[in-house]
């Protein structure tokens, strides 16, 4: 296993006090701070909230094998975009193990697991599934844009030894492009249903036209379920 890396990040800091954070992670060979101009572009108003930090990591450079071995910025290997392969075990455990230096710098800042929601856009999104089902279970919830998980994906397993041993599981909100013609559809709804069979409790919105990107409806959706997620704290 490769040493554990420290992560290159930006990150929008809350108007008020910091008391909930949100860990959102790019897609293939994008960084923190394109995606951070990207959910800006689209967002409207911007995704910020007064009492959310929203942390946007960047992979470290690594050979890509679909790029027949060149570097590209990408949470971990994959022999092939497709959800009939074997997944890249190693890379995936490798960077959840640096992803995990994220979240306990949240925790060390005094923000509870559950209080931290985990997210992100296509192999983001799938990232983000395996941190929440298989590392940090405990956290408030995970969401997938224009994601996938690979058929036999160590997420499911991860999620029905928990299911079985009657822990608890944070709660999935997936969402996709009916149009995507990179990261199919149907992978997002096969995704969601293998969850949600395995144990999880899954919520799958369709959006009618999109390609592999961000929309604002689907950014206004993720916003409003976020705070339902993470509601800022009553004052007592």
């Amino acid at each position: 296993m490769a040493a554990v890396q420290k992560l290159q990040k930006c990150a929008v800091s809350p108007a008020g006090k910091h008391t909930a954070s949100v860990i959102f992670l790019h897609g293939s060979g994008d960084t923190g701070r394109g995606l951070r101009a990207w959910v800006r572009d689209v967002t409207e108003p911007d995704l910020s909230f007064n009492h959310i930090r929203i942390i946007y990591p960047t992979a470290p450079a690594r050979p890509y094998t679909p790029m027949r071995g060149a570097l590209s910025t990408v949470w971990f290997d994959r022999h092939k975009i497709s959800r009939d392969c074997p997944e890249d075990r190693e890379s995936i455990d490798d960077m959840c193990n640096s992803l995990g230096l994220i979240i306990q710098g949240e925790v060390n800042a005094g923000i509870p697991k559950h209080r931290i929601v985990i997210g992100g856009f296509s192999m983001g999104g799938a990232m983000a599934l395996h941190l929440a089902c298989r590392y940090h279970p405990d956290v408030a919830g995970v969401f997938a844009l224009s994601s996938f998980l690979n058929k036999d994906s160590a997420a499911y397993q991860a999620v029905e030894e928990r299911l079985g041993a009657d822990l608890p599981l944070p709660e999935l909100l997936q969402c996709h492009g009916t149009k995507d013609d990179l990261v199919l559809h149907q992978w997002g709804e096969d995704t969601t249903e293998l969850l949600k069979k395995a144990g999880m409790a899954t919520t799958f919105h369709s959006f009618p036209g999109l390609h592999h990107q961000l929309s604002t409806p689907e950014m206004e959706l993720l916003r409003g379920w976020i705070l339902k997620k993470i509601p800022p704290l009553t004052s007592s």
